[in-house]
């Protein structure tokens, strides 16, 4: 069912406006993502005729604009990657491992975000494994999956990741498993420093190979001096690495994973109101132990938050590291399932688009509403002009 207001009808009442506002500061990749929501699901995009073969009803369905920070886009696009990830589960125990960026470097990040992003996944990740492949830890090669999240519940910007884990890895020997303690992960503290050191070793070499721009209130740190100052400040600052309690099960990391990997800014349950300007939507205070709350916003600076959590083109939210590193994935899970004796998995590609998407919403796309019938494709619809100053009805 349709939520009464969508992130979508925000952007078409005030998206001219804010185009108009700000057309000096918004990026290509900002005005590509406003324009694909607004479109998303409308006769702007087409899409096709359906027409039931008993009774004859007919409906129209658009076609989906398929960004990945489209509120409405991501139900079928999570199904089908978690179905993939569900092949690649052990029967271990797997945690879940938070790696947070220090406030600070937030306008840092924010203003260099392909380079401060591609960073934070580098250090994680040379964390993860260099602390875990140390015998004095567990010694052993690690597999993650990290994603990577730029918001809080008030959308600003607070940059993370999170890292789903398995609770071993394959010994050095590669002919055994070498479990966690039950219970117990890694260390966080040195996970922490490991982490902080890499990072900023790593923001030093992005400033002397002149990656990083320094724009409007950052421009003191342009100066090498100042910025040296600035990282030897933040390593000050407490680099927050916090490690849960393992899952209970495969069926809860799947449902972790579900509920974090394709998420986006904000979803289109939590806005409630648009009036005269202002924006309502719910929130969680976290300081509050997750007290529910209304925030309202200007129109504006709701599109501002928002937007600001866009990721640049081409750029990976999702990775996989050490044992199930792209390169290497399916060889190195087929080692770890004969070392835990473990069963193959099934193949998740032999399941179509259509059961992925009745587990979703809980209806058959392909049965007719009214009789039951079998609903049968009549023909597409073409692309229609964009509709004056957004507002369409759809």
């Amino acid at each position: 069912m349709r939520p009464k207001l969508e992130v979508a009808d925000i952007f078409r009442h005030h998206g001219p406006a804010y185009r108009a506002a700000h057309a000096d500061r918004l990026g290509g990749t900002e005005r590509r993502v406003m324009a694909a929501i607004e479109a998303c699901r409308t006769s702007t995009q087409g899409g096709h005729v359906e027409r039931c073969a008993d009774c004859g009803f007919s409906r129209y369905a658009y076609s989906s604009c398929r960004n990945r920070h489209c509120p409405k886009c991501q139900g079928l696009a999570r199904a089908e990657w978690l179905e993939a990830r569900q092949a690649e589960l052990l029967p271990v125990p797997y945690f879940h491992v938070v790696f947070t960026v220090p406030a600070p470097l937030a306008d840092i990040a924010f203003h260099n975000k392909s380079a401060v992003y591609g960073i934070l996944f580098r250090a994680c990740a040379e964390a993860l494994c260099n602390v875990g492949a140390d015998r004095r830890y567990l010694g052993a090669e690690i597999g993650a999956i990290a994603v990577l999240h730029t918001w809080g519940q008030a959308l600003h910007h607070h940059l993370h990741l999170h890292c789903i884990v398995p609770g071993g890895g394959i010994a050095p020997d590669q002919i055994r498993w070498i479990p966690c303690l039950p219970g117990f992960f890694l260390p966080v503290r040195v996970l922490s420093r490991r982490f902080r050191d890499g990072f900023a070793q790593r923001l030093r070499t992005a400033f002397a190979d002149g990656e990083l721009r320094f724009p409007d209130a950052l421009a003191n740190l342009a100066d090498p001096t100042a910025f040296a100052a600035h990282l030897i400040a933040l390593a000050e600052v407490e680099w927050v690495v916090y490690s849960k309690p393992p899952f209970a099960g495969p069926e809860q990391v799947l449902g972790y994973l579900g509920r974090y990997t394709h998420r986006v800014a904000i979803a289109n349950s939590r806005p409630i109101g648009l009036e005269d300007g202002q924006v309502s939507f719910s929130w969680k205070d976290y300081h509050q132990d997750g007290k529910t709350k209304l925030m309202t916003l200007e129109a504006d600076e709701f599109i501002r938050r928002f937007l600001q959590h866009t990721v640049p083109d081409g750029f990976h939210r999702i990775r996989h590291l050490g044992f199930l590193a792209n390169s290497h994935r399916t060889a190195k899970l087929a080692l770890c399932r004969d070392l835990l004796a473990a069963p193959p998995p099934g193949d998740p590609s032999l399941r179509r688009w259509q059961d992925r998407l009745r587990e979703l919403t809980w209806q058959d796309v392909e049965v007719c509403p009214c009789c039951g019938g079998r609903m049968l494709s009549r023909g597409t619809i073409p692309p229609q002009p964009r509709p004056p100053m957004w507002c369409d009805s759809s």
